[in-house]
């Protein structure tokens, strides 16, 4: 199978197998007016299988979504064809309105409007926990 490179716009690249569709829900690529290219189960030397993804735009990406589900993936930067710009993830320290809280006492649950904000508190086993709770994020 063969994809055709981009000449604008942003590929993601070293997703776990299996995570691309979970990526483009989280970072809402179907409201998006350009060409989205998913290429899953594709041949990796470091992962043996991972997905693509490849934005034919120079689309805004939320690199702590991306860090809270995977910090090995990488996002490339694509201008007039070449690469521009590699950025390597990491877990990131906090994130808001990414995941809800599901402690039903929380004050996120029963007041309208307030963000949900996770910290990390344990980046070994990548614990997030509730900033007002402290319930662990599942």
């Amino acid at each position: 199978m063969t994809i055709d490179s981009i000449k604008d716009g942003v590929v993601i690249d070293h997703i776990k197998s299996g995570k691309a569709m979970d990526i483009y829900k989280f970072l809402n690529l179907e409201h998006t007016d350009c060409q989205v290219a998913i290429i899953k189960n594709a041949s990796s030397k470091k992962l043996g299988k991972k997905d693509i993804i490849k934005i034919a735009s120079d689309v805004q990406i939320d690199l702590d979504v991306l860090g809270y589900i995977d910090p090995d993936i990488t996002v490339n930067i694509i201008r007039d064809g070449i690469l521009a710009e590699k950025k390597h993830l990491e877990l990131p320290k906090k994130i808001t309105d990414v995941i809800m809280c599901k402690n039903p006492r929380c004050i996120t649950t029963t007041e309208q409007g307030i963000s949900h904000v996770f910290k990390l508190t344990d980046a070994d086993s990548r614990v997030y926990r509730c900033m007002y709770c402290e319930a662990k994020a599942e």
